[in-house]
């Protein structure tokens, strides 16, 4: 029902021209975890999630960290068990089968692509109120799409499309890059830390849950604690994109397993401590919905210099996350296109960097699209609904196979698998039938479309079923 089962070793064996080259090693490889985690999510996300949430966004954003804790173990062992690109939908077709990788892979496209178009919106907001309070006035209709009465989102629309060149530069000089504006995002969030927290006020926090604690819906809107935990979700995930780069470690029995783990310990401590200093220093009711809610705490707090300072770091450094996002989404592709699902004609990679250009390209367009025409909640949601498919098909990857292969070599061995594996799957439901009712009907909707491409294309053309067949 669930299609062939890849083996273990043919995952691992590639054509000619269709293998990647191995160029990342572990602090690449922390810096894309923590690159992807750390950006919109906490730079743009905070007001979202304390619209929905109130102060409780707090406990929000720690019910989120506890669920991808335990994707993130999942993904550790698979990884190193499997080191090989397409992360969970090279799992799922090495665990429960074709179609359901092909279900799986769908909703990865899914998840990268809008994840990156909502970064590129929210860095598009940042950029704005930046160049705004330098008092210069920009052009409405350019600044933002249909939906709020403008023509196209056009920073949004160039900064996706200049990360695409870097990335078709090559794959450890993005890498690289990519370290340097962690870093960046770091220092910046350390000073909105140092410059909020000795603001705090118990005062506002009260009421801590205005919205109660379940997904409920309150003035034609789903509001509550865990309505806000399956939005700033989106803040968390980014590790699984450590995942997709597993082909292209140098040592991934060792560096995949730092990447993942290391990279969600960081971000996790990072993200209740800044969560704890924007709410404490200003009621929700101001941050609800800012494009720019660090920044506008800071400005609140009569530092607007600072303010300015981290709205000009979340310039500089939230492409790093488009980049990590992108970079995955094209690793997805290029995976199921080398596997024949997509045309085999896009699983090339380019002689002089090792890395797939065509693939990348065509990514990095359609990115940019949706980046420039949609609303940054709505991609949110949406994006998120494909990663919570994801990490429950890694939480069911993670015990078919404890189940099927229990000796076979592990370099990581994630504690208590059943336990794990089912709290991330249980975890994940939660927080999908937590999104509005619309944004699942979108999901489901997007899934029929890509069922259909499967039976039309892609399982006629797999290389799985037509090397079984000759």
């Amino acid at each position: 029902m669930l299609g062939p089962v890849k083996s273990l070793d043919a995952v691992m064996r590639h054509d000619s021209g269709e293998a990647l080259a191995k160029t990342l090693s572990w602090p690449h490889l922390i810096a894309l975890g923590v690159g992807a985690i750390v950006g919109t999510g906490i730079y743009t996300l905070t007001g979202v999630g304390a619209e929905r949430a109130g102060p409780a966004v707090i406990l929000a954003f720690a019910i989120a960290g506890a669920v991808c804790a335990c994707a993130a173990l999942a993904y550790a062992e698979l990884a190193t068990m499997i080191p090989a690109a397409g992360s969970a939908y090279t799992f799922s077709y090495t665990a429960l089968g074709e179609t359901a990788a092909w279900v799986v892979g769908w909703s990865l496209i899914l998840e990268y692509s809008l994840a990156c178009s909502t970064v590129a919106v929210g860095w598009s907001g940042y950029l704005v109120g930046w160049i705004q309070s330098a008092g210069i006035v920009l052009p409405h209709d350019l600044l933002v799409g249909p939906h709020a009465g403008g023509i196209i989102n056009l920073p949004a629309v160039l900064v996706a499309l200049a990360v695409m060149g870097m990335l078709i530069a090559g794959t450890r000089e993005s890498a690289t890059l990519n370290i340097v504006l962690v870093i960046i995002k770091l220092v910046a969030l350390a000073v909105f830390i140092t410059f909020a927290l000795p603001a705090f006020n118990a005062d506002n926090l009260h009421p801590f849950m205005p919205y109660g604690f379940g997904s409920t819906e309150i003035g034609g809107e789903k509001r509550g604690v865990m309505a806000a935990a399956a939005i700033v979700f989106f803040a968390f995930y980014g590790f699984d994109a450590v995942a997709t780069s597993a082909e292209e470690a140098k040592n991934p029995g060792r560096d995949l397993t730092i990447g993942i783990v290391g990279s969600m310990l960081v971000c996790t401590v990072i993200y209740m401590a800044v969560a704890v200093a924007a709410v404490g220093a200003l009621p929700f009711t101001q941050l609800a919905n800012s494009p720019e809610p660090l920044a506008l705490v800071l400005r609140s707090l009569g530092s607007p210099r600072a303010g300015h300072l981290i709205a000009l770091a979340a310039v500089v450094a939230l492409p790093s996350v488009i980049l990590v996002m992108m970079y995955g989404q094209s690793r997805i592709f290029f995976t199921m296109a080398r596997d024949g699902l997509l045309p085999r004609g896009l699983a090339k990679v380019s002689p002089r960097t090792g890395a797939p250009t065509l693939i990348t390209l065509l990514t990095g367009v359609v990115i940019a699209a949706v980046a420039g025409f949609f609303r940054l909640d709505e991609i949110a949601e949406l994006a998120n609904a494909g990663t919570l498919l994801a990490f429950i098909a890694v939480g069911a990857c993670l015990m078919v196979l404890r189940k099927r292969a229990p000796d076979m070599a592990r370099l990581f061995r994630c504690p208590a698998p059943y336990v794990v594996g089912t709290l991330a799957i249980l975890g994940c439901i939660y927080l999908l039938f937590s999104l509005p009712g619309s944004t699942i009907v979108r999901f489901l909707i997007w899934n029929a479309i890509g069922l259909i491409a499967y039976f039309a294309y892609g399982r006629r053309h797999s290389v799985l079923t037509s090397n079984a067949t000759t």
